[in-house]
């Protein structure tokens, strides 16, 4: 149950910058949400985009904090047979998340978009990248065991090569998703 709760929390954290893009774009602030708040009225739009971004941040930190409660698993050192930096290969996904944000017309259409990519992102299992966990000096690695196992990895250590890779506990997200903290 931990497991599923943090997944859905991956996700979010993971898709809710579409949010934010549509938001910002229909210029949407928080006196328009919460328009019985008075003094929500009085806030410059840009206190309210800030605002915006500040949830999933806070979500993604809460999100680091949480993975402690997860499974864990280890990485010896000789285990991983190749290691590859993938920062830089999911910026075209989240580059087409801004663009469909910008596209979308309505509420509704942002909802059925907003919901089929979560649930695309949360059943893929392959892979919970959130560009927001960069801001948390994180960075991600395509990974290859000595068996063949492809792993994606999320970890706060930099690595340049497979031999020094050497994990005592990983906290597993799924099979083939671990985080290193």
């Amino acid at each position: 149950m931990t497991n599923i709760a943090f997944r859905l929390l991956l996700t979010f954290n993971a898709t809710s910058l579409l949010l934010i893009i549509f938001t910002v774009h229909k210029g949407v602030v928080l006196g328009d949400l919460f328009s019985k708040y008075d003094w929500l009225l009085r806030l410059p739009n840009i206190a309210s985009y800030l605002i915006y971004l500040l949830v999933p941040i806070l979500l993604t930190w809460l999100s680091l904090l949480l993975s402690t409660f997860l499974g864990k698993d280890d990485f010896k050192a000789g285990e991983v047979e190749s290691i590859e930096h993938a920062n830089n290969s999911f910026l075209p996904s989240y580059l087409g998340y801004f663009f469909v944000a910008l596209s979308i017309n309505n509420w509704e259409t942002l909802g059925i978009v907003y919901a089929v990519l979560f649930i695309f992102t949360f059943l893929s299992q392959a892979l919970y990248f959130n560009p927001l966990f960069l801001i948390f000096k994180y960075e991600f690695y395509n990974i290859k065991t000595k068996n063949g196992t492809a792993i994606f990895l999320i970890s706060a250590h930099q690595y340049k090569n497979p031999g020094e890779v050497s994990i005592p506990k990983a906290y597993r997200i799924n099979n083939y998703t671990f985080i290193e903290r």
